[in-house]
């Protein structure tokens, strides 16, 4: 749909006795531009243009015609509360032969005659956000401009037509929790395009405290996304200003939602609006990774959401996580910790900034509120190439990201008596750091972007650039007792299963010792919960070479209560050498598996056709589940809401909770369709139907 616009009054003479265009109406050609700029999922309604690309206006004259070399026309072009040439959001310019993409330009290009088809252009660097261009002195149309990863000459340039679908066109995607051992793809609705979303990203740098300081300035920095990518990784977070999410990791979600709850961008977005900018409750990492995907891809700024397993949290950047244990083996509270997983993104763009183009490409933000960086919640963005190569100088919280992949983790135990004692552990950090696949639902491995590989001559390097002396200093094996933990193939919830301790003698003469051997409920940031299951063997004697394994049964009966919706159980096995006073620890956190969601779609898939999903969830648990309740959600399918239905009955153990919700999409192509069961027992099961949607 184009929109047409009327003018108050008609232009002036130029001095130099060249004609104005007397302009009466115009056409934005919306519907032709926005398809052009990728931005027409926004819809069509109003113009939404990228910088460094034309496009085409449509001028309809009131009185004369255009006449090459004798028609002129004045520009200017305005954006933020207080527009100026000096910070760069106010351009003044006139027609041109020629359309130049370098900077802001327009250029006729029709025949002469009372229609006139204008192109126009803004500079690759132009500050984004909402323009008024005024045309003469009777024009004045708005618009939005975005970033361009299409155009050569802006910093956010991407070259890859399969990668721009991807980070910056797709609006849904994977986001890898569980644990490094058993990766668990949890779906999610960025939702950048539906309907309202990407005037709730521009708002939320209007909201920013920068802006409300100095909004010249901060309009200004717009035109930068290093910048805009900071402002973001403070704004997703609300400890500092007004910004979109409340983080909470404790189990106690009065007054909001458990992070479990959301699915995607779209609601949570929505709700910060309306609800005059109060955060929204609440959020835990992998919530604030995604919502900062999904404004900066709305923005135009290629972004994906990564997971680093064992994910450090230094606090003094020492480089060092100190972790505390008692005599049993039990995690102590700390600040530092080693978080399960970490979630944070990646934003794609050049660093003019530092030295040399090795650090363009892509940068690490973390939105989830940890430490402050110039006094604020946020972090990044840092190349991820200066991760790897230790350059720990270069901007912005590389020493603090360089901890979260790279950490050395030293284990203490506290004694009853007050003393304490080293514990010989082989805890590791930043391992199978992962992102989606492009065009796939697939885990892409992207550890080697992050770091050398092991003992490499380029990760020592990079450690000695870095100072990090706790890693050059290899510890040796040990070659007294080690333990190690092995689990069950399937380690479903609802079921009872085995784990089990491998105590191995690596010397020549015989061995006791004494084996502890525990489990407990955990969070995926650390926080542990109540006692799964724990065995303490006094004398466990072993031969030179000798191996032993003990089981430890985990019964539904006694974890089903403590576990959170994380659905982690911590293993901690210690074995304390009775000859050399040495204790050894072996740590293993499992993720219990949820029951699958099975997803059918009924009829042929296609646009503006309804549609109905058959959704079906088996109870795992041996005791009946009450307020069963499924919902979905999914861009350009179910108009941008959440559908919920409940059921009115309750599901026995191994009865099938089923039902068929309704839905029309709205738009052609692949898109998933993510599913969520909540209920009293079994919280937040999340599962996706990829669906093909025809013309």
């Amino acid at each position: 749909m184009a929109r047409v616009g009327e003018v108050m009054s008609p232009s002036l003479t130029s001095p130099t006795k060249l004609q104005a265009l007397d302009i009466d109406r115009w056409n934005l050609e919306c519907d032709l531009n926005n398809t052009d700029h990728y931005t027409d999922l926004n819809g069509v309604d109003r113009l939404i243009v990228r910088r460094g690309q034309p496009f085409s206006i449509s001028l309809y004259l009131r009185s004369g015609s255009y006449q090459p070399g004798h028609s002129f026309l004045d520009c200017i072009a305005e954006t933020g509360p207080q527009p100026s040439e000096q910070y760069g959001t106010r351009a003044s310019f006139g027609l041109s032969a020629n359309i130049d993409t370098s900077r802001w330009s327009a250029a006729v290009v029709s025949p002469p005659g009372d229609t006139v088809a204008l192109s126009l252009c803004a500079a690759p660097d132009a500050p984004i956000g909402r323009y008024i261009l005024t045309m003469g002195h009777s024009a004045r149309i708005e618009f939005i401009l975005l970033f361009n990863p299409w155009c050569s000459g802006d910093p956010v340039y991407m070259d890859n037509k399969e990668s721009l679908e991807e980070y910056v066109l797709s609006q849904d995607g994977i986001i890898f929790r569980g644990n490094a051992k058993h990766p668990i793809a949890t779906p999610w609705n960025f939702g950048q395009f539906e309907s309202g979303i990407l005037d709730v990203c521009l708002r939320i740098l209007d909201t920013n405290p920068k802006c409300l300081r100095n909004p010249g300035k901060d309009c200004s920095g717009r035109r930068n996304p290093i910048y805009v990518s900071r402002v973001l990784s403070a704004m997703v977070n609300c400890n500092d200003d007004k910004g979109v999410v409340l983080g909470n990791w404790t189990n106690d979600f009065d007054g909001g939602v458990s992070p479990m709850f959301w699915k995607g961008s779209v609601e949570i977005l929505r709700n910060w609006d309306t609800q005059a900018c109060q955060p929204v409750r609440f959020g835990q990492c992998w919530v604030f990774a995604a919502v900062a995907c999904s404004i900066s891809r709305a923005l135009g700024i290629p972004c994906r959401v990564v997971t680093n397993y064992y994910s450090a949290h230094d606090i003094n950047s020492n480089l060092v996580i100190e972790r505390y244990i008692n005599e049993n083996g039990e995690l102590l509270r700390s600040k530092e910790m080693i978080w399960n997983y970490h979630c944070w993104v990646e934003s794609w763009m050049t660093r003019p900034d530092l030295t040399g183009s090795a650090y363009n490409g892509w940068q690490a933000s973390d939105p989830t509120p940890q430490e402050r960086s110039d006094g604020v919640f946020c972090c990044g963005p840092i190349p991820v190439r200066a991760i790897k190569e230790g350059e720990l100088m270069y901007k912005y919280d590389a020493p603090f990201v360089f901890a979260e992949v790279n950490a050395d983790v030293i284990t203490i135990m506290k004694k009853n008596d007050g003393t304490t004692s080293k514990v010989t552990s082989t805890q590791l950090v930043g391992k199978m750091i992962s992102t989606k696949g492009i065009a796939s639902d697939h885990r892409e491995d992207i550890t080697h972007f992050y770091k050398h590989p092991e003992g490499s001559d380029e990760e020592r390097e990079a450690f000695k650039k870095a100072n990090h002396q706790n890693k050059l200093l290899q510890l040796k094996e040990n070659e007294g007792l080690n333990v190690t933990i092995k689990v069950s193939t399937e380690m479903n919830k609802g079921c009872d299963f085995d784990v089990f301790a491998v105590v191995t003698n690596n010397t020549q003469s015989d061995k006791k010792c004494r084996l502890l051997f525990g489990s407990c409920a955990v969070s995926y940031n650390g926080f542990q919960g109540g006692n799964c299951g724990f065995k303490d063997l006094l004398n466990v004697e072993l031969s030179p070479g000798g191996a032993r394994k003990v089981p430890l049964r985990l019964n539904y009966s006694k974890y089903g209560g403590l576990l959170t919706e994380d659905n982690m159980i911590r293993l901690a096995a210690l074995v304390f050498d009775y000859a050399t006073r040495q204790a050894t620890l072996a740590v293993r956190n499992i993720v219990l598996d949820n029951p699958e969601i099975k997803v059918r779609i009924l009829g042929e898939p296609k646009e503006n056709r309804k549609l109905a999903a058959e959704i079906t969830l088996k109870n795992p648990l041996p005791e009946p589940l009450e307020n069963c309740c499924f919902s979905m959600e999914g861009a350009n399918l179910t108009g941008g809401s959440i559908i919920s239905e409940r059921l009115s009955f309750t599901v026995g153990p191994g009865e099938d909770a089923k039902v068929k919700m309704y839905f029309t999409p709205t738009h052609s192509g692949l898109r998933k369709l993510v599913v969520d069961f909540d209920s009293s027992k079994l919280c937040h099961v999340k599962g996706y139907k990829n669906v093909i949607i025809g013309k």
